[in-house]
């Protein structure tokens, strides 16, 4: 008889569903896709709804549910915590105890409730494990190695706030526990909030902030030095002791003692989307080198006290990519594989393993060389019978390409002449990255690409990096270490021969650039497409751009600390729109068998530039989840200056489509 085991995460942020069958992922999805609000907390309904259905089974074939941390210890911490710190943090008691004496307890109960909204007459089995192993189960079970190191850090489960385990067979056995209030989570989240960015979300603006600090600077040196004698205590081992006269989290509603941080620090906390000087960014450096330097300790002592050549890894702060590359470059494990859902959505796949492996004690399924995941795209597909909805209910115009070949040569073309194209494929994503499926695709070579697309596409800062998408094959052509990143966890810098030194930025640069958008646009017209008019905007561009890169030439380089959009100007490679201030960058590595329709695409790519890298971000934009279906992306699309849009076979051309109705712009909380 088959096992099947649904796997839930709820009520804190990023819920999800996932579903096992005798040990296979069958799909997996976050509520945010459903319900359209961004880390959506709220009972997964529709994700739930979707996996089941992914199987064609009803909620009473379930052979149990799994739930990704075990409320009643959760809450055992809450009231010690409160007890601890008496009389600090009253206000946050009273406000939270209603909800947990409500609901939270209760949790078997409120599950019950929930399930039986969505017509469950059976009482299935129940699975609480805890939090952090979950994680470890996220990571371990889906991974290629048979036997490995598991590292997991977040902000805090239960208690635990780290843990290393070890992985062998279908076993986990927790081997070192870091407790509340210490967490390595909320010391980078406290930072995160200071610097005026949102909990949770905000963590990868801080980190891509990070590279425009000056790490010789004596202000960086001095912050990091504060962090270190003030504010945390790093043991040899990666174990932190952090000084809570310094952090509210623990009882307050905010992260941190801000007074103290300000006079500690000599800067005033960072209101929300106000400007950002070089204070900020050099306190974002310390507080990254500070990160880093915890979890490569931690990684060393998984090492030393499981003796494993490989380590896998989930908790959110395994999404610290440049972390991640830290490991990696210390040389401390052969291998290193990262859950690509790796925060709060992945605990749901790790209940459900943990149910089936641990609870269960069913053996492991194990692809020696492959993990689990199938590229993260487990979530909904949609067919042209979707698509044809949504031309009929928009009155949207596109044109329908059975070729799929002839189809990627258009868009290349497209992206050649420097226009941002939706692409939207096959089923979503599992977890935060786009992978190619619900992707935004752009020229990398561009030098104005990055911020024309943190402007007029995502709305969001300007300083924000973008990732590069390259082919497997070619991927050492660029970067260095480039070994196999599907699912973007590691940074990489790019090779020297790519690399532009600052003080050649020249008129030459500039002017090949945009040059190389004329051609591509005769490229075009010769083959009879719709480009022509484009020809004299591009030349003007070249007229332009000479003029502008003269003036650059004749002046100096922006002086050290000027204001991020200045630093930006300055073209660093010969694919500026995806090289970081520090020649840095967030690689995906473009599979054949993982990503047939992307590889595909930028081969065309490389035929028509040379180029084996094109910039991916996800389809979305501020504050928005990534999109779900075809009238998610069509509407994202219209909200924004995108030129093409391609779902499937069908590609949308902005300048063809009816004007947008003003009740269906939409704006979303920042992020």
């Amino acid at each position: 008889m088959r096992k099947i085991i649904l796997g839930i995460s709820a009520f804190y942020h990023d819920s999800a569903a996932a579903l096992l069958i005798d040990g296979h992922i069958i799909a997996a999805a976050q509520e945010e896709r459903f319900t359209r609000i961004k880390q959506d907390a709220a009972f997964p309904v529709q994700a739930i709804k979707y996996v089941l259905s992914e199987a064609g089974i009803s909620f009473d074939e379930l052979t149990a549910v799994a739930f990704y941390d075990k409320p009643l210890l959760k809450f055992e911490r809450l009231l010690e915590t409160y007890h601890a710190f008496v009389p600090r943090g009253w206000r946050s008691f009273i406000t939270a105890m209603p909800v947990w004496m409500e609901e939270k307890v209760f949790m078997k109960k409120m599950l019950r409730r929930q399930f039986r909204a969505l017509s469950a007459t059976v009482k299935v089995p129940l699975y609480f494990p805890e939090h952090h192993l979950s994680h470890a189960a996220s990571a371990f079970y889906p991974s290629p190695f048979q036997s490995a190191a598991i590292l997991t850090i977040d902000g805090v489960g239960e208690w635990a706030t780290t843990t290393i385990c070890y992985g062998a067979g279908s076993d986990i056995k927790i081997l070192r526990e870091l407790r509340f209030p210490h967490s390595p989570g909320l010391l980078y989240a406290a930072f995160t909030y200071f610097l005026g960015f949102k909990i949770n979300s905000g963590e990868y603006k801080l980190m891509g902030l990070s590279p425009y600090g000056l790490p010789d600077d004596p202000q960086t040196i001095v912050f990091r030095e504060k962090i270190l004698a003030t504010l945390v205590d790093i043991r040899n081992d990666g174990s932190i002791l952090l000084n809570m006269d310094y952090f509210e989290f623990a009882t307050g509603l905010k992260m941190t003692a801000t007074p103290l941080w300000e006079a500690l620090f000599g800067m005033c906390r960072r209101e929300p989307e106000s400007a950002i000087t070089q204070e900020h960014m050099n306190l974002a450096l310390a507080i990254q080198q500070v990160m880093e330097h915890i979890v490569v300790a931690l990684a060393q002592t998984a090492k030393d006290i499981t003796g494993s050549r490989r380590l896998v890894m989930a908790g959110g702060v395994a999404l610290n990519c440049v972390a991640n590359n830290k490991i990696r470059a210390a040389g401390i494990f052969e291998d290193i594989w990262i859950q690509p859902a790796a925060g709060d959505a992945g605990g749901a796949l790790g209940a459900a393993y943990a149910a089936y492996h641990i609870g269960m004690e069913q053996a492991r399924i194990f692809f020696q060389g492959d993990d689990a995941m199938q590229g993260a795209f487990l979530g909904p597909a949609y067919g042209d019978a979707d698509i044809r909805k949504l031309l009929a209910r928009y009155a949207a115009v596109a044109v329908h390409e059975p070729d799929f070949e002839k189809l990627t040569h258009t868009v290349s073309a497209h992206l050649a002449n420097g226009k941002v194209v939706g692409w939207f494929q096959d089923r979503m994503e599992f977890g935060p990255r786009a992978l190619g499926n619900r992707s935004i695709f752009a020229d990398p070579r561009q030098p104005g690409m990055q911020q024309q697309l943190n402007r007029k596409i995502k709305f969001r800062e300007s300083f924000r990096p973008f990732a590069p998408a390259v082919l497997a094959e070619d991927a050492a052509l660029y970067f260095n270490d480039a070994g196999a990143s599907p699912y973007m966890l590691f940074t990489t810098t790019l090779k020297e021969a790519q690399r532009i030194p600052l003080a050649n930025t020249s008129s030459y640069t500039l002017f090949t650039t945009a040059t190389q958008n004329v051609a591509s646009v005769l490229s075009e017209a010769e083959q009879g497409t719709d480009a022509t008019h484009t020809i004299a905007s591009s030349l003007s561009e070249v007229q332009q751009g000479t003029a502008a890169a003269q003036k650059a030439q004749n002046s100096n380089l922006p002086p050290v600390g000027a204001a991020i959009t200045d630093r930006l100007l300055q073209q660093r490679s010969c694919i500026p729109a995806v090289t970081h201030l520090d020649y840095s960058a967030r690689v995906q590595t473009v599979h054949h068998t993982l990503h047939p329709k992307l590889h595909l695409l930028i081969n065309s790519f490389k035929k028509l530039t040379g180029c084996s890298v094109l910039i991916n971000t996800s389809f979305n934009v501020r504050g928005e989840p990534v999109v779900n279906t075809p009238e998610d992306a069509w509407l994202a699309f219209m909200r924004t200056e995108m030129d093409y849009l391609v779902i499937g076979h069908y590609v949308f051309d902005r300048r063809r489509q009816p004007a947008l109705p003003k009740e269906l712009f939409k704006s979303f909380e920042l992020d």
